[in-house]
């Protein structure tokens, strides 16, 4: 992402706690969400997401602690008088109506001209592309076309912030992708906060200046999609956000140096902020990606580590090859992927290989 928020928060939580009955749906949400960000809250199902957006947006009510929105704090405030507007997944189209009926529907109690509530629709309309669709039946609309008259719908109104619940989880994987990239330039252009609740990382990561990964009502980890990505501070987060190889290891040192002895793959040195959630010495794991991987080939040479392994298992994707490679030390194979380049073949199970690999690429996880 190329957006550039303000420093000054626009949102801000502090010790909220949500509870219904004995469920403890948010345990001491601490969150600033800045002015004209694109923030994203990732996690599995039931970790509070929805909740936590569903608070902001002021369709729940939090047990305790506050929640400020522009300066003001919003205890007591009804949904309908806050600042921000909400995309539900389901994107609640009205199908008897037509696409403009739709998106001048919450203009109904404005008290504007006809003709300027008629402007403001079609501005909506061509905001989102849909210039020239005014008079279309909502029911013969595609579902990208419906969720973008669900977008025009909520900007009509000028919120400070827009709240996405999944409104992508609908389509197929082709049209999410385009609409994920429609929803990037789409910010970028009205320059509104945007919170979107999403349980697919890789939409989270395409889309997000910063994310935060919700476990059991909890934030795991904040940061921006690299960080996260490159730098997880747990092991389930390291498991949630993309594909990552776990190997036992011993580790030993401070902050400032610490020594590495890795099953499968040897010993080496890592940096401090390569240990993001702290070192514990002793028995710990350790977290490399795939794509920081590779397998020597015939004929190839290398200055980088190495470690002898047998291939296990060959998925070839046309771009990619991912292989499992057994090594000795360790129950399960590493999983490498392979950009398939011209001239490079697509080695077949059993073939004895060495692993290449880098101290740069460990992330030591002590939780």
């Amino acid at each position: 992402m190329t957006t550039s928020p303000s420093a000054a928060p626009l949102i801000q939580l502090r010790g909220v706690h949500k509870h219904y009955g004995d469920y403890h749906a948010l345990r001491g949400i601490d969150l600033e969400i800045k002015q004209g960000e694109f923030f994203s809250l990732l996690g599995p199902s039931g970790c509070g997401k929805t909740t936590l957006l569903r608070t902001i947006a002021g369709f729940e009510n939090p047990s305790s602690g506050s929640l400020v929105i522009d300066g003001k704090d919003m205890a007591g405030v009804a949904a309908n008088h806050r600042p921000t507007n909400m995309v539900f997944q389901s994107y609640a189209i009205f199908p008897h109506l037509t696409v403009a009926e739709n998106v001048a529907f919450g203009l109904r109690r404005d008290p504007r001209p006809r003709e300027d509530k008629a402007k403001a629709v079609q501005d909506a309309l061509a905001m989102v592309g849909l210039g020239g669709y005014g008079n279309r039946a909502a029911h013969a609309l595609s579902g990208g076309q419906r969720q973008r008259v669900a977008l025009a719908r909520a900007l009509i109104l000028k919120p400070k912030v827009l709240l996405l619940d999944e409104p992508l989880s609908a389509l197929d994987k082709k049209m999410r992708e385009l609409m994920q990239l429609e929803l990037i330039r789409l910010q970028r252009n009205v320059g509104i906060t945007f919170i979107l609740v999403t349980h697919d990382q890789e939409e989270a990561l395409v889309m997000s200046d910063r994310i935060a990964v919700m476990f059991e009502g909890e934030i795991g980890q904040m940061a921006d999609p690299e960080t996260l990505y490159r730098r997880p501070n747990s092991k389930r987060v390291a498991e949630f956000i993309g594909k990552m190889n776990l190997l036992p290891a011993e580790v030993a040192g401070d902050g400032s140096r610490i020594v590495v002895d890795v099953a499968g793959l040897g010993r080496g040195e890592v940096a401090a902020d390569q240990a993001p959630g702290g070192v514990i010495p002793g028995r710990s794991t350790v977290g490399i990606r795939p794509e920081t991987l590779s397998v020597l080939f015939p004929g190839e040479t290398t200055e980088r580590r190495l470690a002898d392994g047998i291939v296990d298992e060959v998925v070839y994707y046309g771009d990619m090859t991912y292989y499992d490679v057994r090594l000795p030390g360790i129950d399960q194979p590493l999983t490498i992927s392979m950009k398939n380049l011209i001239g490079r073949p697509v080695l077949e199970v059993g073939t004895p290989t060495q692993v290449v690999w880098d101290e740069r690429s460990l992330v030591v996880l002590s939780r």
